[in-house]
């Protein structure tokens, strides 16, 4: 066997292979499994079998055909096989992602420990010729001609259009990926400059040539990502003084130094939590995986950007792996340990095997490190509680918490009020503030406030109650950003099966009603 054919072997049977199993199955996203990461990014399942057949051959493209009935030969992949497997087991005893270089590494290691010296050596060289390969087409120059304009940088200078810049960018982005023409993105985008054109409409026009394709490919969606990435990473990297641009390769040493620069700005707009700083920041900026922006999507990549990264004055200066190092700081503040902690948080968040809640994802590592999602009251029935409960829901609502509101003892339309000798509005005028409450106070301005009403079915305003989310009657009695929720008791459904009546209450006449359980 030759050498082109042993590597052929190790990359497509040894690794390669295990992406045979298609991304749908169920095993990749089953619990407690191992799953490999592509050079294009993609994720399928982990296969011992796989990495068997291609040490098997490993062996044979050095020793002659009849070797492939040698039981020494049997032995040996049995044992360097259940090696590579064990190795990855105790590492991730709960199962996780690898990347195909790890499984690579870990054969190669192998290899060496059983003293194959000559298989491992052949290896090795076919490993390094690969690698080359892949940077010598990276580097190769589009073939698309540069049209004759100038380019607007952000001081108003013009500058000569940079098309090997554009293509470097392009180029990247489509690096590993299937079925992608890095020619065709940058061909239509060509078309959509003019002379004097802005660096920001530019690169927009860059990422809408390739968003434009994802009907057509899949794939366009990691490029149109990546391409966002060269802008994302020119815009935060400007604010930090760190560089004005810079490629996905070189991210790998610019992403620790960016991350220091962030602490120390973050912490200087008061916008982070100064502990920060007392982590060892060295350890953390290396443990940062810049690969990891790599698997994200348009949509996901866009979504982080619109409404996660922190920003000052509408410039994010905040990155996928900082973001989310700094999420991971947060959780770890109160740790023994805390570095090993963050980066432990770190590697979950960023492979995407966990992801914690908006709140968390918003606030931790900041000056508010309000975490929780929900938080759920009981409105009494007074108006120092009532508007009480209204100014802490705009203050929970504004740190990204969602609201569940039980309205139930709030009493009826109707019922007699002592203080004035009058008579009560009921529950719906209420609901109509609290529903503009949500709306008013947003959940940190970058996304809907979330607010959910419960009324009990026995509340005799529970019939205006189930019309407040109606198109249709007086608009001061509906509540259209508001989710209602109506509690039903097995008796009221005994009574609908029965075609038996259901009674009404106000709970000014019946206030212990609603904490009551059980029979009568």
């Amino acid at each position: 066997m030759s050498l082109q054919e042993l590597g052929n072997t190790q990359e497509g049977s040894e690794i390669e292979s295990t992406a045979s199993i298609p991304s749908e199955d169920l095993n990749i996203t089953a619990p407690g499994k191992l799953r490999v990461i592509k050079r294009n990014g993609k994720v399928v399942s982990f296969e011992e079998d796989k990495i068997k057949i291609a040490v098997t051959k490993a062996f044979l493209a050095n020793e002659s055909g009849n070797a492939a009935a040698s039981e020494r030969i049997h032995r040996k992949v049995e044992d360097i096989t259940k090696d590579v497997q064990d190795i990855f087991k105790r590492r991730m005893p709960s199962g996780g992602t690898l990347h195909i270089e790890e499984i690579q590494d870990q054969v190669e290691l192998q290899l060496m420990r059983s003293e194959e010296y000559v298989v491992a050596r052949k290896y090795i060289l076919y490993r390094e010729e690969r690698a080359s390969e892949r940077t010598k087409d990276k580097s190769q120059q589009t073939t698309v001609e540069a049209p004759a304009i100038s380019v607007t940088k952000k001081d108003g200078t013009k500058v000569p259009l940079d098309i090997n810049r554009l293509a470097s960018v392009v180029n990247h982005a489509c690096e590993g990926l299937e079925d992608v023409s890095a020619d065709s993105i940058l061909t239509e985008s060509i078309k959509n400059l003019y002379d004097g054109v802005s660096i920001s409409d530019m690169k927009s026009a860059l990422v809408m040539s390739a968003r434009t394709k994802v009907e057509i490919e899949p794939n366009y969606s990691f490029v149109t990502a990546r391409i966002l990435l060269d802008e994302l990473r020119s815009e935060a990297l400007t604010f930090l003084g760190v560089a004005e641009e810079s490629s996905h390769p070189e991210m790998k040493e610019n992403y620790p130094k960016a991350f220091k620069a962030y602490i120390d700005k973050g912490i200087e707009l008061e916008m982070l939590d100064p502990n920060l700083k007392t982590f060892d920041l060295d350890k953390l900026g290396e443990a940062i995986d810049h690969d990891r922006d790599y698997q994200f999507t348009y949509l996901g990549l866009q979504t982080l950007y619109d409404r996660y990264f922190i920003h000052y004055q509408d410039t994010r200066f905040e990155l996928p792996q900082i973001f989310f190092m700094r999420v991971a700081m947060g959780l770890s503040a109160e740790e023994e340990n805390r570095e090993d902690r963050a980066i432990e948080f770190y590697k979950l968040l960023s492979s995407f095997d966990y992801m914690s809640s908006t709140p968390t994802l918003f606030n931790s590592g900041t000056l508010r490190p309000q975490l929780s999602s929900c938080y759920l009251t009981t409105i009494p029935d007074d108006l120092d509680g009532i508007f009480g409960a209204m100014k802490d829901n705009a203050l929970l609502s504004k740190w990204a918490g969602g609201l569940g509101n039980d309205w139930s003892p709030v009493r009826a339309l109707g019922s007699y009020i002592k203080g004035t000798n009058g008579k009560s509005q009921g529950v719906v005028p209420f609901l109509k503030v609290a529903n503009d409450t949500a709306v008013a106070v947003n959940q940190g301005g970058k996304r809907k406030g979330a607010m959910c009403a419960y009324l009990e079915t026995w509340h005799l305003d529970v019939e205006e109650f189930l019309d407040l989310r109606k198109n249709t009657g007086d608009d001061r009695r509906r509540t259209h950003d508001m989710n209602t929720a109506n509690w039903v008791p097995d008796l009221f459904m005994k009574r609908v099966e029965l075609g038996a009546n259901w009674t009404l209450f106000s709970p000014g006449e019946a206030p212990d009603l609603h904490d009551l359980t059980g029979l009568a």
